[in-house]
């Protein structure tokens, strides 16, 4: 099956390769940015801050991800289930508290 798969995508690639179009202008050059005209350049580099918020949001977005499994057994982990998620939670609650006030949520 993994030898049809490969063998398929390496068809359609060297296809598209011999049979495609090959114009190359300026405009076709140009980066993409959803049809409109770059407003900056491709090269410019992004503040330290967009990183920062994107890596807080993963690491509340697994915490989502650890929350739904717990939901669905939530009755069968008893007493002892329930105090792990809310140490879990607390945690995570008291790092975003502690980012909050560092200001590391703030987009200026």
């Amino acid at each position: 099956m993994f030898a049809v798969a490969v063998g398929i995508a390496g068809t359609m690639i060297g296809l598209s390769e011999f049979l495609g179009p090959r114009h190359v202008f300026r405009e076709k050059m140009e980066p993409f940015e959803c049809g409109e005209n770059p407003i900056v350049s491709p090269k410019q580099r992004f503040s330290v801050r967009f990183y920062l918020v994107a890596m807080l949001f993963i690491v509340f977005d697994i915490e989502a991800v650890f929350l739904f499994p717990w939901a669905v057994i939530f009755q069968s982990l008893g007493l002892f289930g329930f105090v792990e998620m809310m140490i879990f939670i607390l945690l995570l609650a008291a790092g975003l508290v502690y980012v909050w006030k560092k200001g590391a949520l703030e987009w200026e």
